[in-house]
């Protein structure tokens, strides 16, 4: 089946995005705890890229494969997870990127490097680390695993806060400066 490009956030409505970021099918990886244990070989890059084994991973199916697959624990490890082994993977910042943002109908929609997007709010809350000076803001994506803001997908939300620097969505607002 061949991959279809979602669409443009900013063509879309709420309810087009809602539908679009529900119909994606993620495997249940939160109900999978296999005793096998092992190392992937694989890192994530700070700035998004794949690498397994020393070699980057330029097929974007396989990264959203990979992706649909990741959880973070309690400690903060990275895994792969399916149902018969648990592989480690190194993830320098944040397991996802990302790319872009729009507001509509009182909602802040993001679309991440793999393409998967998501609503910020109570399941997805934003999260504002670093300092005032440097600040660094993530969205929470799930099973613990993050999406660091980019930079214009940033500079975009800075446009939308004003002066006060937070952002509401779906009821919940954020600061986009650390604490």
């Amino acid at each position: 089946m061949p991959y279809e490009v979602p669409p443009d956030l900013a063509t879309l409505s709420l309810a087009e995005i809602a539908a679009l970021s529900a119909a994606r099918k993620l495997p249940p990886v939160e109900q999978w705890n296999p005793a096998q244990i092992s190392d992937s070989l694989m890192v994530i890059k700070a700035d998004g890229r794949w690498f397994h084994d020393g070699g980057e991973v330029r097929r974007p199916a396989m990264i959203r494969a990979f992706a649909s697959l990741l959880r973070r624990d309690a400690q903060g490890q990275h895994w792969l997870v399916t149902p018969h082994e648990k592989q480690s993977i190194v993830v320098e910042d944040a397991a996802f990127i990302a790319t872009d943002v729009v507001q509509t109908g009182g909602a802040l929609a993001f679309r991440l490097n793999t393409d998967e997007v998501l609503l910020a709010g109570p399941e997805h809350p934003l999260i504002a680390r670093g300092n005032p000076d440097l600040p660094a803001v993530y969205l929470s994506v799930r099973h613990g695993t993050e999406a660091r803001i980019n930079r214009s997908t940033w500079l975009q939300l800075v446009d939308l806060a004003g002066d006060e620097l937070t952002v509401t969505s779906q009821g919940t607002s954020f600061s986009l400066v650390p604490l």
